[in-house]
């Protein structure tokens, strides 16, 4: 093991020396853009994103409907019709189903035409029997006015040419990824409701901030409009409680840890922190909101053509090293994650709804699943994507509502739940300007009892230090595209200790779908699984020691040494899991050279 390692690091340092003139580029600092330009290089970027997932869309639907004719053995009508039903039930955007055999035979149908595109779609559908009927697939261009009302049709032959399927398949997921990647990447102001402060205020000044444009976000965040979060410096007595309670009109009040939130029936934010000053306090900020922020070659359908991600960061190879281990638990604080999609079976364990405390941890989002899948989905199962664990399973920790946002409180439950149950890794895709030292106090909880705690940097293309990736406890993670460049949107400063690919990620997405999103979010979970490799192939690694890997062998990509677009590099996952190894390796060889040493010492003593 130990040879193989050594031959594989020396390949790898020989290879960096060789290239690295070549490979190095440019730093960014001349790529300054205009608010205005910047808003159109994100846009362009959401919609490749869009584009790329519907190519996904119509890659994967394709390769389900010839699975579906190679397994399809219909003995009777009733049996094709049950099929057919059982296909549209777990892939529900399957809107209608034909399948034609034999000359003489009557199609099978299942599901049903939507009105509003009826004839659009009987016209395609007609083009599709046609075409498969003379042996060729077909896909039509896409039908409907957009957003929720855009289909597609398909067709498929059997490979003998015996049988067909047809299909029209509705894609939805477009406008959803579409008003994921908005928020993910800051297009559009912070979602507001009846829970959140709709204007905005500056992070350091509390000041309000009035955001109109997507480029406002900078700087600015935003806090539950009658909630304050207070750490004393004396544990208050009952007495002194009910006092607070009954002087700010609290409707609520909540403890976590050595922290409370108190909810005031009257007085906003900013009145309740005046309050608090005459009290023992170390702190009293506001309730913060935080958004998103979305070694053989594996035989997953979807791999070769759309994950470039991985070999950029030498994936497979480390795969010889290791290929992870169901020991290293990963906690995935973020939107919750779909529990029931097929690329992540058996890939989860039990997790926690912070949000809703009742319910399971299930993602009614999207960001959540997509991180889950560039972390683990199932490798070489001939279905949809490759994760870059093939053993280390998610635990998913629901800490963001619906909209995709969720409050400093349930981020640090969820830290603070995730390290008490047993994750040796946390990946935290999410993130706003302000300090919490609450959120603080979470972090180090998990830090101090050897969790290695991972961030996306931010989307804004700001300097402005961004949270929890800014902590000192947290590991900091910048975005870079298929050309080895700094993400456009992508945050920077010295902060961030490596980059990883987040530009057009392609990962699984809710109900059965799969979908490409770019952003810090998507770039934070590649150096999340990387950790757990790491762990899986040293269990005696401290997180710090993990951290000091990951950033030894990180390729140097920007100015020469750490800088404050890429820290110290891209993440090159066989450098990192190979040293990794060789540390254990001489772990395990160290106590064995001492054992023996010590018993040649005790011969000579006493033969003297």
């Amino acid at each position: 093991m130990w040879k193989k390692v050594a031959s594989a690091s020396f390949i790898i340092v020989c290879a960096l020396f060789l290239f690295s003139s070549a490979n190095r580029t440019r730093s960014p600092d001349s790529a300054n853009p205009s608010p205005e330009r910047e808003l159109q290089i994100k846009q362009s970027m959401l919609e490749r994103d869009v584009s790329m997932t519907e190519q996904l869309c119509r890659t994967q639907c394709s390769l389900d409907f010839k699975e579906t004719l190679h397994q399809l053995k219909p003995g009777s009508t009733g049996d094709v019709k049950s099929a057919l039903d059982d296909m549209r039930s777990h892939h529900k955007h399957m809107e209608y189903l034909e399948w034609s055999g034999p000359a003489g035979t009557a199609p099978v149908g299942s599901g049903h035409v939507p009105e509003s595109v009826r004839e659009p779609v009987e016209k395609a559908l007609d083009e599709a029997r046609k075409s498969v009927k003379a042996g060729k697939p077909y896909q039509s261009d896409k039908i409907g006015e957009g957003g929720e009302q855009q289909y597609v049709v398909m067709g498929e032959p059997s490979a003998d040419g015996s049988s067909s399927l047809v299909g029209l398949v509705h894609q939805d997921i477009l406008q959803k990824v579409a008003i994921d990647a908005r928020k993910n990447l800051r297009i559009v102001p912070y979602p507001s409701d009846k829970r959140w402060k709709i204007e905005s205020v500056d992070s350091n000044t509390l000041k309000d901030v009035k955001v109109d444009h997507p480029e406002d976000n900078e700087g600015t965040s935003h806090y539950h409009v009658n909630q304050i979060v207070v750490k004393f410096r004396r544990e208050p007595t009952e007495a002194e409680l009910k006092q607070i309670v009954a002087e700010i009109g609290a409707s609520s009040k909540e403890k976590l840890g050595y922290t409370y939130v108190f909810e005031s029936s009257h007085m906003e934010a900013k009145q309740l922190m005046d309050y608090f000053q005459k009290w023992n306090v170390e702190y009293a900020e506001p309730h913060f909101l935080y958004l998103t922020n979305e070694a053989v070659e594996p035989n997953d359908m979807l791999y070769s053509r759309y994950q470039w991600n991985l070999p950029a960061i030498e994936t497979v190879p480390g795969w010889d090293v290791t290929r992870g281990s169901e020991e290293v638990v990963v906690a995935v604080v973020d939107t919750g994650v779909d529990l029931n999609h097929p690329d992540l079976n058996g890939r989860t364990v039990e997790g926690i709804n912070i949000v809703s405390p009742n319910s399971l941890p299930m993602d009614d989002v999207g960001h959540g699943t997509h991180v889950a899948g560039v972390i683990s989905a199932l490798v070489n199962n001939r279905e949809g994507v490759a994760g870059m664990s093939w053993y280390n399973r998610v635990m998913p920790v629901k800490v963001l509502d619906e909209t995709g946002a969720g409050s400093t409180y349930s981020v640090a439950q969820g830290i603070i739940w995730a390290t008490d149950h047993g994750a040796k890794v946390i990946n935290m895709s999410l993130g706003n300007y302000a300090d919490a030292q609450f959120l603080h106090d979470a972090v180090r909880y998990a830090y101090d009892r050897d969790v290695v705690l991972i961030a996306a940097s931010g989307n804004d293309n700001t300097e402005r230090p961004g949270y929890p990736a800014a902590y000192p406890e947290v590991f900091a993670v910048a975005a870079t595209d298929a050309n080895n460049q700094k993400a456009s949107f992508s945050n920077y400063g010295d902060y961030i200790d490596v980059a990883a690919p987040g530009v057009n990620i392609a990962s699984t997405y809710p109900d059965n779908h799969y979908a490409a999103l770019s952003g810090t979010s998507m770039a934070s979970p590649h150096v999340t699984a990387l950790a757990a490799l790491i762990r899986s192939v040293n269990p005696l690694l401290t997180n710090e020691e993990v951290m000091d890997i990951m950033r030894r062998t990180a390729n140097d990509i920007g100015d020469s040494g750490k800088d404050r677009y890429y820290g110290y590099g891209q993440i090159d996952v066989v450098k990192a899991v190979s040293q990794a190894a060789q540390t254990r390796e001489s772990l395990t060889f160290w106590p064995e050279w001492f054992e023996r040493e010590a018993a040649r010492l005790a011969r000579k003593y006493k033969e003297s």
